[in-house]
């Protein structure tokens, strides 16, 4: 019989304000697969059965390799520790991706997600997105990017702690964006079951009026280079400062009228902005210097994810804030975009069409 069904994952805003590694927000910027299995498509060309064909941001970096692609990867890891080794003969899969590659919209996170749900879309497997998340978990380690994907919203997340022997081993696709495979050929066919419940979170409430200003610079910075220029321990008095805001932003954010004496100073961060302006020209500037008082509408500011894409929430001016951030870039010779975006409250779906 043929199938076809599709598979939308929202681009996801993390580390918000104080929330390093914790607070998410995914966003109506959509990854979109649209999969067909028809077994009168010829996919012998490829050893796991796949067409796939890709539009959209990265279409001249991304591979087209079933066994190097990142959502094929993580769609046959989830197969396979199901038994199922290949996809179906005649699997067509089309992505059209608008999230920018390397910006700090979760764009590889959407990938993982979006594997997840394709895997268990194909072997008709029957999984939760509580589930699913286990398996993006044990790819992917970031649980606000990963969260705010699958379910969507305003989420805050945390890992439990895993054994060794649950994260060591070689058949598990682990790195930030998948490697080349490790071990040798076929290490991925028998891959361990994860472990249930690795990942845990709670959706908060989002103030109907908040919207998403993403200022996109046009260059890209690798999560592991981000993450290479923050300190391996902080001061107390810089851990407390986060807590004391992190408390307070997850419910201010909620409440309606939003409050932006109290939502600016309550998206401050002392754990990874301050480090990661070497990376990002303009950042400490352009986060000290844009407040509710000089833009009107305005209610915080913050880098997103690992940058280096600014996220600005505001209830009103959106096109001026905007060019106001795109033109103290210009000073530092940086050209960018600008999206206004809304949390993505449903966060990811499949849609069956035949």
């Amino acid at each position: 019989m043929v199938r076809s069904f599709t598979i939308k994952v929202p681009a996801s805003s993390a580390n918000i304000g104080p929330g390093f590694d914790v607070l998410g927000i995914g966003l109506n910027l959509y990854l979109e697969l649209q999969v067909t299995i028809d077994p009168k498509i010829d996919t012998s060309s490829d050893p796991e059965n796949v067409l796939l064909s890709y539009e959209g941001e990265g279409a001249d970096e991304v591979s087209l390799k079933s066994d190097e692609n990142l959502i094929t990867r993580t769609a046959l890891y989830v197969l396979r520790c199901d038994d199922v080794r290949t996809f179906p003969k005649g699997t067509k899969i089309h992505v059209i991706n608008p999230i920018p590659l390397g910006r700090g919209l979760g764009s590889s996170g959407a990938a993982v997600v979006a594997g997840a749900l394709l895997g268990n879309s194909i072997g008709q497997l029957g999984y939760s997105k509580q589930r699913l998340l286990d398996y993006c978990l044990m790819i992917e380690r970031h649980p606000d990017n990963i969260t705010a994907a699958m379910v969507g919203g305003f989420v805050g997340s945390y890992l439990r702690d895993l054994s060794p022997e649950d994260t060591q081993r070689k058949e598990i696709p682990l790195a930030e964006v998948l490697p080349e495979p490790q071990g040798g050929i076929n290490t991925g066919l028998n891959p361990p079951v994860p472990p249930k419940n690795i990942g845990h979170h709670i959706k908060y409430g989002w103030a109907k009026e908040i919207k998403c200003i993403a200022i996109i610079p046009d260059f890209e910075v690798s999560t592991a280079s981000s993450r290479g220029v923050l300190p391996t321990t902080y001061e107390r008095h810089d851990i407390i400062f986060n807590l004391q805001r992190i408390a307070v932003l997850t419910t201010a954010l909620t409440q309606s009228p939003p409050d932006p004496s109290l939502i600016y100073p309550a998206m401050q961060d002392r754990i990874h902005q301050p480090y990661r302006k070497t990376l990002i020209h303009g950042l400490t500037e352009i986060l000290s210097s844009f407040t509710p008082e000089l833009h009107k509408g305005l209610l915080g500011i913050c880098l997103s994810g690992a940058g280096p894409t600014i996220l600005a929430l505001a209830t009103e001016n959106f096109d001026q804030i905007a060019k106001d951030i795109i033109a103290r870039f210009a000073v530092e010779d940086i050209t960018c975009s600008w999206k206004l975006l809304t949390p993505a409250l449903e966060g990811s779906v499949v849609e069956e069409l035949a």
